[in-house]
């Protein structure tokens, strides 16, 4: 096989052999592609949201109205990323992806993703974002390819992140994502 015919493979960033449609909290950080920032300022420490980034937040809280498995905790839409917390019950009805449940005979179910995965809710809400973008004429706006996540393991480090997405816009300043600081 010569170099040029080599397929890329991305590293993933997910932790190897976690189930994430298990129950539990769920902190993600979600950027916009080149840290673009088409969410909004920051005025006087405050997120003052631009068009994109109210299409951004109003999606974000339809997500348990579209898994109702997930319920939402604090999040910030920050100038071009975006943190949130999310805590998924138990749900183990045992079916995949929607009308496609797992049996041994059909191939598909065994490949296809757990519709109530991590992955799949921020997948959907990266697309409906994308897709109202472009029916609201912002047909210039995109995500960076995959996301950030962590799992939360307890009630302590439950409170350092909601601090920190609380903190977020007034660090804004220092922020890493702060394209002033690259």
């Amino acid at each position: 096989m010569n170099a040029g015919s080599q397929i890329h493979r991305r590293k993933s960033m997910r932790l190897k052999g976690f189930d994430y449609a298990s129950a539990g909290a769920y902190f993600v950080t979600i950027c916009t592609q080149d840290k673009k920032c088409l969410f909004g300022k920051i005025v006087d420490e405050k997120v003052n949201q631009s068009p994109i980034g109210r299409i951004a937040e109003s999606c974000w809280q339809e997500i348990p109205q579209h898994f109702g498995h997930v319920n939402l905790d604090y999040y910030v839409v920050m100038p071009n990323h975006f943190h949130g917390i999310l805590f998924f019950a138990d749900h183990n009805d045992g079916r995949g992806v929607q009308l496609n449940a797992p049996t041994e005979a059909n191939f598909y179910s065994k490949i296809s993703p757990n519709r109530k995965t991590l992955s799949v809710v921020i997948r959907t809400f990266k697309a409906a974002v994308t897709r109202q973008c472009r029916l609201n004429g912002h047909g210039h706006f995109k995500w960076q390819r995959g996301f950030y996540d962590r799992i939360v393991r307890d009630e302590d480090e439950l409170n350092r992140i909601r601090e920190y997405i609380i903190t977020n816009p007034v660090k804004w300043p220092l922020d890493k994502e702060n394209p002033a600081n690259l």
